[in-house]
């Protein structure tokens, strides 16, 4: 899929679909807050959520202090709804429509932080753009939580296929500019009642 295709593809599934019938829709982002919490950040660090969309992540993020937040979607749709679900409390945010593996980042983060994007790119030269976008936007000494599917996790999600990783393949595909440095697995019920098992693993930019 190209990116034209995966932009319109995004676009329309946030046209369509309330932000309570995704599958991937979390009132609570509980493995992702937890895992920037063990990053150990401060509230002064710059965070990027890529793949956002309307994720009640920022919601979170905000509430904790964080004033540095960065939100990365393909879909203007997504980040719409995200926008006005925070209201003012959004004014600081900085909204960024992109494909990640086109995207060129003008400045760097402390933490970035990726629920269920990652595991879309089947293809090895969107992996390998992923990945360089991934070493030219976090700051040596920097955090990187990527969660996917698990081995034992679906093969499809929203219509599209997907790649599955434990967390030393994904260790692996990233390369040694970043260090595994602790994996959890996670089972997602989703709004229609169907299990989805992930694993989330934070690295460190060496």
């Amino acid at each position: 899929m190209n990116n034209t295709d995966r932009q319109a593809h995004w676009q329309n599934v946030y046209a369509t679909k309330a932000e309570k019938e995704v599958s991937w829709f979390q009132e609570n982002p509980a493995p992702s807050q937890d895992l920037v919490a063990a990053a150990g950040i401060s509230t002064d660090a710059a965070i990027i959520d890529v793949g956002g969309g309307a994720s009640r992540l920022v919601d979170s993020l905000i509430e904790r202090g964080f004033r540095r937040v960065a939100m990365l979607d393909l879909s203007a749709k997504a980040l719409e709804e995200a926008r006005r679900r925070l209201g003012r409390r959004g004014d600081g945010v900085e909204w960024i429509v992109a494909d990640v593996t086109t995207w060129k980042p003008s400045s760097m983060y402390d933490l970035w932080h990726d629920r269920a994007a990652f595991h879309f790119l089947t293809e090895t030269n969107d992996r390998d753009a992923y990945v360089g976008c991934l070493k030219t936007a976090v700051r040596p000494g920097g955090h990187v939580i990527i969660a996917t599917f698990a081995q034992d996790g679906p093969e499809r999600c929203s219509g599209l296929p997907i790649v599955r990783y434990d967390p030393d393949e994904l260790a692996s595909t990233l390369g040694p500019a970043f260090e595994l440095a602790e994996s959890r697995r996670h089972d997602h019920m989703t709004p229609g009642g169907n299990m989805q098992r992930f694993q989330f693993s934070r690295f460190l930019r060496s």
